[in-house]
This record gives C-alpha cells, sequence and structure tokens, in this order.
C-alpha cells in the first residue's frame, strides 16, 4: 500500500512557508501553503500534487500526525502509475 507523508515547512527571511509530500520511494514534491485553506486541507493539496505529478488515481484517506500528516489509498483502489526511467 502506497503512503504520502506531508510536512509543513516554515518561512524563510526570503520564501514563504511550504508543504511537502513524499513517499518511500523517493517521490516529493513541495507547493506553496495554500492560504486560502487550513488544517488537513492544506496537506491533501499536498499529497493530490503528488499524486498528479506521479499518475496516481484513487480516494486518499489521511489522518494527522505529531510532525504532518499520512495519506493512504482506500482499499478499493488500485494504483497505476508512471513508470520510472532508469
Amino acid at each position: 500500500m502506497k503512503a504520502i507523508l506531508t510536512k509543513y515547512h516554515g518561512p524563510t527571511n526570503t520564501r514563504g512557508s511550504k508543504i511537502s509530500a513524499s513517499d518511500e520511494d523517493g517521490n516529493r514534491i513541495i507547493i506553496s501553503y495554500p492560504y486560502e485553506l487550513s488544517g488537513e486541507a492544506v496537506h491533501r493539496k499536498a499529497a493530490d500534487a503528488l499524486c498528479e505529478k506521479m499518475g496516481w488515481q484513487g480516494r486518499l484517506v489521511g489522518g494527522s500526525l505529531k510532525n504532518g500528516y499520512v495519506f493512504c489509498f482506500d482499499g478499493e483502489t488500485n494504483i497505476i502509475g508512471k513508470v520510472k526511467e532508469g
């Protein structure tokens, strides 16, 4: 089962806040913090962005951790994504 971990990254002197989404295979994306959203919706947007990047489709279910959120595909989903080249 594929799991996606999301984390908040605070602002620096030159860049605004960001949210990262990654999996154990090293797939990763970073998005600007979507201030129009709050709570889990912020992290879900990053998880959805990673799914779009990788071509994964399905329904994500999620929950909070101490330092972020984790999202997994529900049991009815078969992940079909892009094949890594190399």
